[in-house]
């Protein structure tokens, strides 16, 4: 059978050169007579795919020579307890901004462990945008203030870097979550204290939690943090205090290697800008289908939409999957429709799906 377009939040579509050589190289990598997914993770095989891996994510992030990268698991929600657990240190309290379903959910456990403080909410306008920073209400001494930079339920992305020294507390580490939209855009890493997210949505399969972390905030854990989440037991052992999860790396590895290929991250934030404006100019010129968040703050990776006669969306999505377009269906907790047009995606995939919505509406319109 043909490869369908595979529009899922996650885990999502990878590019179909990674899986090829994945697939050639199941059996026997590279002469070793084994898959990587049999070998010790603690033998020179797989150190050597996990230093590439950590060198080509390096190089293509330009991430500065005091942070370290940790290959950790629990994905981006097991996150939400790890971060105040490291970083909250001799402090009392941190800040978060609040910008849809992944900020909140971050909020809430993040309560579990200290003082969290909303630093800024978009509940108001239903999480359709981001507060500007200058109306961000930062606490005295926060430990940190965290930001969830793409929203993948609500299709909200930030539509600048949280530089906290435009508002002169630049001394604050930024955390982000940046699962859904993480190597998608140029960012300069030297803003944030800390980086994270789930592998699943545009780097590779689940299992895998990429952490970017600034050094100064190593050695901060709590006494009740479990050895192998504390950040910098992680890092001293070079991402291996446990076994890690080796394939997923090794996936990971490639990915890295196909988005050098492509021409790093700002050919791919080129491709990605067409293909979001592509979606986004049809929905917006439609009168059919809508966006509802501010243009100014829509994500270019989660484009969640809606049929004005949602009496229809079933039919929708019986007939794009017919058309082979898949995992349109929007989250349960918002509705309607959403296409996740990760890096993986190619623009093809995005004029396919718009062409469908075009003889979808001329049929129902």
């Amino acid at each position: 059978m043909s490869r369908v377009w595979n529009f899922s939040a996650g885990p999502a579509a990878l590019p179909e050169e990674v899986l090829r050589q994945a697939a050639e190289e199941m059996l026997d990598w590279h002469g070793a007579g084994m898959g990587v997914m049999e070998m010790s993770h603690r033998g020179k095989e797989f150190v050597a795919i996990a230093e590439a891996a950590e060198a080509d994510l390096r190089e293509l992030l330009a991430v500065p020579a005091n942070y370290r990268i940790l290959f950790m698991q629990g994905g981006a929600i097991a996150e939400n307890a790890i971060i105040p657990m490291n970083l909250l240190g001799d402090k009392v309290v941190a800040d978060y901004v609040l910008t849809g379903s992944w900020s909140v959910k971050s909020y809430k456990e993040a309560r579990k462990y200290g003082q969290m403080n909303v630093a800024a909410s978009a509940e108001a306008t239903g999480f359709t945008a981001v507060p500007a920073m200058c109306d961000w209400q930062l606490s005295a001494d926060p430990a940190y203030v965290f930001t969830c930079t793409n929203e993948t339920i609500g299709g909200v992305e930030y539509p600048f870097e949280p530089d906290l020294a435009q508002i002169g507390r630049g001394e604050v580490p930024v955390v982000a979550d940046m699962s859904s939209h993480i190597l998608s855009r140029v960012i300069d890493v030297s803003k944030y204290g800390l980086i994270f997210g789930g592998a699943q949505k545009n780097i590779g399969p689940a299992g895998l939690t990429i952490v970017i972390v600034r050094e100064d905030l190593l050695g901060r854990a709590m006494a009740l943090c479990p050895s192998a989440f504390d950040y910098r037991t992680v890092a001293e052992a070079g991402s291996m205090y446990n076994t890690p999860p080796t394939y997923a790396i090794y996936i990971a590895g490639l990915v890295f290697q196909w988005l050098k290929r492509q021409g790093g991250v700002a050919a791919m934030e080129a491709r990605n800008v067409a293909k979001a404006r592509l979606l986004y100019d049809y929905l917006d010129g439609s009168g059919f289908y809508e966006s509802r968040v501010d243009p100014a703050c829509r994500s270019r990776m989660n484009v969640p939409f809606f049929l004005k006669d949602e009496s229809l969306n079933d039919a929708f999505l019986s007939g794009a999957k017919e058309a082979g377009l898949v995992q349109l269906k929007g989250h349960k907790s918002v509705g309607g429709m959403r296409a996740s047009i990760y890096n993986a995606m190619p623009i093809e995939g995005v004029a396919a799906l718009v062409d469908y919505m075009k003889a979808f509406a001329a049929r129902h319109g």
